[in-house]
């Protein structure tokens, strides 16, 4: 274990960007929190979920990073974690199930640090199956879904969580069908707001930047309030 990161206790926030350990239903869950500029805080703060653990997602993909800077960028905290089996936590894959534990592990820290706070949830990938799962149970602000995989996990049984809801996808993914995402999206009662991104594949190659100024601007208009003191960027 890296000496620098600790199990961090509730009621304490960290004010400066780090790693730390949390424990978990079944272990210690790494986690990774960041903090917007000095006088640029929002009363926000989001968690991001990261793709398949047995395919290589952890909390570093370009694409869960990218997610964290756009909102960052905009005066929410952030925090990233891996899950279960994946890097410094612990336990084994749970197919989506023990990793909506994590989250809710993660969500509760929050909830206790940060209680003012509104909670947003965003997920890449198999990440945007645990989100959506998770803010069914949750007083969620905001849903980011970014290639929401509605063809290998049970997307169909959840229904539209009580907060607003944008959905990304790529117009040339190979792994999630975007016809399959747009026909699931359109069933969804009030419909979410879906933008499919033209010439992005599905870890959104060449198109990383262009992903992060459409997070940007979707989400613009449902932002939380500044903190007092606090300057609009």
């Amino acid at each position: 274990m890296s000496e620098e990161r600790t199990v961090q206790q509730p009621g304490d926030f960290p004010d400066e960007r780090g790693e730390f350990l949390l424990r978990g239903a079944v272990g210690l869950i790494e986690c990774a929190v960041d903090l917007p500029d000095a006088g640029a805080e929002r009363q926000g703060t989001i968690i991001i979920c990261h793709p398949h653990p047995e395919h290589g997602g952890t909390m570093h993909n370009k694409v869960v990073t990218i997610c964290e800077r756009s909102m960052r960028e905009l005066g929410l905290r952030t925090v990233r974690f891996n899950f279960r089996g994946v890097g410094q936590s612990e336990g084994e894959f749970d197919d989506g199930f023990g990793e909506t534990d994590d989250l809710f592990t993660v969500a509760e820290w929050v909830r206790r640090t940060r209680p003012d706070d509104s909670l947003w949830l965003g997920g890449f990938s198999f990440g945007s199956y645990i989100t959506t799962r998770g803010a069914l149970n949750l007083d969620t602000g905001y849903l980011i879904s970014i290639a929401p995989p509605v063809d290998r996990y049970a997307f169909d049984s959840l229904h539209h969580p009580e907060c607003p809801w944008l959905i990304v996808q790529g117009d040339e993914d190979e792994v999630v069908n975007v016809e399959m995402v747009n026909n699931w999206a359109s069933k969804l009662k009030p419909p979410p707001e879906l933008v499919i991104m033209e010439g992005a594949d599905h870890f959104f190659h060449r198109r990383i930047m262009d992903l992060r100024g459409l997070l940007k601007n979707g989400v613009r208009n449902h932002l939380p309030e500044l903190e007092p003191g606090a300057e609009p960027g």
